[in-house]
């Protein structure tokens, strides 16, 4: 007999929603305080492979999966590949010392602040939205019609930054 089998879905999936989330905030801080880069980046493939658990838990399968090709395949490799190819980075003597984070620490605790009175005194109405079948083809729809512009813009700057690293990547051979 399965272990929550009694158990009422929503507590389940809140159980689930808040190893997860525990999970995001725990790589979070380890990508942002432990002194190796190359653990800091580690940390941060963690962080986006826990959100990707979060796009699921929603039931957004679609985003959970641009989630883990964009975020935890590409966008974590280059900078793996940015981070080992640096020179002296990897040094384990080069030290990794910000000598301002004491004001890290305070915009930290402001916003942690803000957010928080957001959070408490926010009416928050519960409302239990449609799920669409066929997420995919209405995600496509939309982005035709209603976000035209701004994913066409997106593209654009993405190009613009891949022309942008070919010729500083060029500049540097010599060539």
């Amino acid at each position: 007999m399965p272990p929550f089998e009694n158990l009422p879905t929503d507590l389940v999936l809140q159980g689930i929603f808040l190893l997860v989330a525990g999970l995001i905030v725990v790589a979070a801080v380890a990508v942002v305080t432990l002194r190796n880069i190359f653990h800091s980046a580690l940390a941060l493939i963690l962080c986006f492979s826990a959100v990707a658990g979060l796009y699921i838990l929603l039931e957004a399968p679609f985003v959970a999966a641009v989630q883990v090709l964009i975020y935890v395949g590409a966008i974590s490799v280059l900078i793996l590949f940015a981070v080992m190819l640096t020179e002296r980075v990897m040094d384990p003597k080069m030290g990794a010392r910000n000598e301002q984070w004491w004001l890290g620490l305070l915009l930290t605790a402001i916003a942690a602040t803000g957010l928080g009175a957001i959070v408490g005194f926010a009416p928050w109405p519960l409302s239990k939205a449609p799920i669409i079948n066929d997420q995919i083809t209405a995600l496509g729809k939309e982005f035709l019609t209603t976000y035209v512009l701004p994913f066409e813009v997106a593209s654009l700057l993405l190009l613009m930054a891949l022309l942008g690293a070919i010729i500083i990547a060029r500049e540097k051979e010599g060539g």
